[in-house]
């Protein structure tokens, strides 16, 4: 089974990552596309991240009825921060039969060089790169493992932005699914 890793903090999920995960899982060789939520992201500040399981319980609803979108836990009970080639070195034990590859924006990949063993991903793992507008994609781009989807739907979305909205109490339906919406009208995150 090929398996695309869409790795993030989804602080919240929002329509932006949903059509990039459904475009990679539909338009691409992959059977499956797993939402691996990060606890910790070592390039972002932990402090403005809602808790772990409030994340992955709204990527989890998100998905909900897709069978090819799944969310994923794995990196909750690995060491943090979360580097990915710890992670991919601990898919690959738990699933020997299972052929991994990433999935990210061409802003990752302009500073994949800065990654932890990023020698190791190359080698052994795809990349699936979704062009980011106003990103240089770097050196790189031309790399065989790199492969480049030039016409991945994209959507001017980010969590920063839901976040200040549920804080000032505006709508943010529409940017989320309807069920990711009423689970936080409901709750109490992002609003203090």
């Amino acid at each position: 089974m090929k398996i695309g890793l869409f790795f993030g903090s989804f602080n919240p999920i929002h329509i932006g990552h949903l059509i990039i995960a459904n475009y990679m899982a539909n338009h691409t060789d992959l059977d499956q596309v797993w939402l691996v939520v990060s606890p910790h992201n070592p390039h972002k500040p932990k402090k403005t991240l809602a808790n772990d399981y409030d994340r992955l319980h709204l990527v989890k609803i998100a998905v909900e009825g897709n069978p090819k979108l799944k969310a994923s836990n794995i990196e909750f009970g690995l060491p943090k921060p979360s580097y990915t080639i710890d992670t991919l070195t601990y898919l690959k034990e738990k699933y020997p039969n299972y052929n991994f590859t990433l999935i990210m924006g061409g802003d990752n990949l302009g500073t994949l060089h800065k990654w932890k063993n990023y020698e190791l991903i190359l080698r052994d793992y795809q990349i699936f790169i979704f062009k980011r507008p106003h990103y240089e994609l770097g050196t790189l781009k031309g790399h065989p493992s790199i492969h480049l989807f030039e016409d991945t739907p994209l959507m001017e979305i980010s969590a920063t932005f839901i976040r200040k909205c549920i804080k000032a109490e505006k709508s943010i339906q529409y940017l989320v699914t309807d069920s990711v919406l009423q689970e936080l009208e409901n709750s109490a995150m992002y609003k203090s």
